[in-house]
């Protein structure tokens, strides 16, 4: 674990880089890869690296979150997101006992719908259609009592009218859970790779990396599970630098850079951080709230900030399946609402005697 735990301090430093505007968004190529892949995961502020619940769509936030309990569990989401864009999410976990290893597949599919093609002056000469895709393969296996490992490998496609552009990129994390405590802890780097084909010959856009901590704590005595995230490490300051906040005052009106005095030293910090909690009651029936601050900064209306950066989750648990259903406040202007099923395959149907041979039907001990 040392090993691991270098590694991604390394490559942490070798992926850092200085942003002069101090914008999170649209700096990068694949931005559609910071995206929720699933309505559980948006309930808990969009991302979640360190939560012990039974749902394989948490291998896509943390590699090392796939796990033998997982096995044969399929997650489908097909939601549509704002401005008509269809958003489509698939997760697949399997157990294979002879290498004593969790393997994981995750889709993520964007279609932005028809756009008109037209030229400088507004004529219109047809449509076409800009589509986002990516593929991942991953696995995790255990280490000691307490501690899981994993990575994925990652190709990315994107198509915007005649340019098209993709990436081959890796996930690497580490989980630590304590089943007595009820305390997950988890570490991962995201998207660090290189571009295999550019939109433009010859210029190779940086890829949205992300160095994340999170952890989580299920409480004893009260159905309550508390979590904690922090994105955007290997960057201390994320904050917009708001050009309206500085005001002119020579006698040319020119703005004096030196007017604003004042450090931010609170609002940089919390936006790295995604608070909130969930509480199950009798095992079927799951309430989720979290507030990310970087959305609610960025997003909110000052005149008008509404429930910006807040998101709610509501998970129902039944014999064969799981439903969740998120709701996301991005903006005053409405929330995004998502639905997801969680499918145990293993428990649905059966293969017969190819399905022993490949232990279809087998279950495992979600933590060992």
């Amino acid at each position: 674990m040392r090993k691991i735990g270098i590694s991604i301090g390394f490559l942490c430093v070798l992926c850092a880089r200085t942003v002069c505007a101090q914008v999170t968004g649209g700096q990068f190529a694949f931005e559609y890869l910071r995206l929720s892949n699933s309505p559980h995961v948006s309930a808990m502020g969009g991302i979640s690296i360190a939560n012990p619940d039974n749902d394989v769509a948490f291998a896509l936030q943390n590699p090392a979150m796939m796990r033998p309990g997982l096995h044969n569990q399929l997650d489908l989401d097909y939601n549509n997101y704002y401005a008509g864009i269809r958003v489509l999410n698939l997760q697949y976990g399997y157990y294979v006992p002879k290498l004593e290893t969790s393997f994981f597949l995750g889709v993520q599919y964007l279609n932005y719908g028809s756009v008109s093609q037209t030229d400088n002056v507004g004529t219109t000469y047809g449509e076409f259609t800009p589509v986002d895709y990516a593929i991942t393969l991953g696995g995790a296996r255990t280490y000691g009592e307490h501690w899981r490992y994993g990575a994925d490998l990652k190709y990315a496609h994107s198509f915007l009218y005649t340019s098209t552009a993709s990436a081959l990129m890796t996930d690497i994390g580490i989980n630590y859970y304590d089943t007595t405590s009820g305390w997950d802890f988890g570490a991962t780097a995201k998207n660090m790779g290189t571009m295999v084909k550019e939109y433009d010959a010859g210029y190779s856009e940086p890829l949205p990396f992300d160095l994340q901590l999170g952890a989580s704590k299920t409480l004893r005595h009260v159905p309550l599970k508390l979590f904690v995230t922090v994105h955007h490490l290997y960057e201390w300051d994320i904050r917009y630098n708001n050009p309206n906040e500085i005001s002119p005052t020579n006698v040319l009106g020119t703005a004096d850079t030196n007017a604003s005095k004042s450090t931010y030293f609170g609002d940089k910090l919390f936006r790295h951080f995604i608070f909130g909690a969930e509480l199950n009651i009798a095992k079927k029936l799951a309430f989720t709230v979290s507030y990310n601050d970087l959305q609610r900064r960025e997003l909110a209306l000052s005149a008008q900030p509404g429930l910006a950066g807040f998101a709610f989750g509501l998970g129902l648990h039944l014999q064969t399946l799981d439903i969740h259903y998120a709701r996301t406040y991005y903006h005053i202007s409405g929330p995004y609402n998502e639905f997801g099923l969680t499918l145990p395959l293993n428990k649905m149907f059966g293969l017969g005697h190819t399905g022993e041979k490949m232990h279809w039907n087998d279950t495992y001990p979600d933590w060992q």
